[in-house]
């Protein structure tokens, strides 16, 4: 059973579990934002895909892992890279904001704080101590530049 519980502790699962969590909101509640809002949450979702598969092409170019809880053999400072640490985490939160936007589920805005949590308990912290372990000063001069989810600093 443990190993089970493992296997399915991953990003995407998290993701469709809070993507379920955001539609069961909308389903019970009225529509409350314009009939536009529906493209804006269309678009910012395809921007969060967008933003992923860039950061995995990135990933992959320089020969590094992806999958979460496995040992990098490159640092990724460059692309997307420069303006997050971590933009296929990000991608997944604009796929959630974009999904509630869609589905005019406007209640289930506080979902994407219990997301962005999860990913940062489960998984960000330990990835930061991994890139730490392996890449030392070049790790800590990029999260002195660039913020975990957003922004340079």
């Amino acid at each position: 059973m443990r190993k089970i519980l493992t296997l399915i502790d991953l990003p995407p699962v998290w993701l469709a579990g809070h993507l379920a969590v955001a539609w069961l909101i909308g389903m019970l509640m009225p529509p409350v934002l314009a009939g536009s809002v529906r493209q804006v949450g269309g678009a910012i979702a395809a921007a969060g895909v967008l933003l992923m598969a860039v950061a995995v092409w990135q990933m992959l170019r320089a020969r590094t892992t992806v999958i979460p809880r496995r040992a990098p053999s490159a640092l990724v400072t460059t692309g997307v890279f420069s303006i997050s640490r971590n933009p296929i985490y990000l991608g997944d939160a604009l796929v959630l904001i974009g999904a509630i936007l869609w589905w005019d589920a406007i209640l289930a805005l506080p979902v994407v704080a219990s997301f962005v949590s999860v990913i940062t308990a489960r998984f960000i912290r330990a990835e930061e101590a991994r890139l730490t372990e392996a890449f030392g000063p070049e790790f800590d001069l990029w999260a002195a530049r660039v913020r975990r989810w957003l922004g340079r600093k």
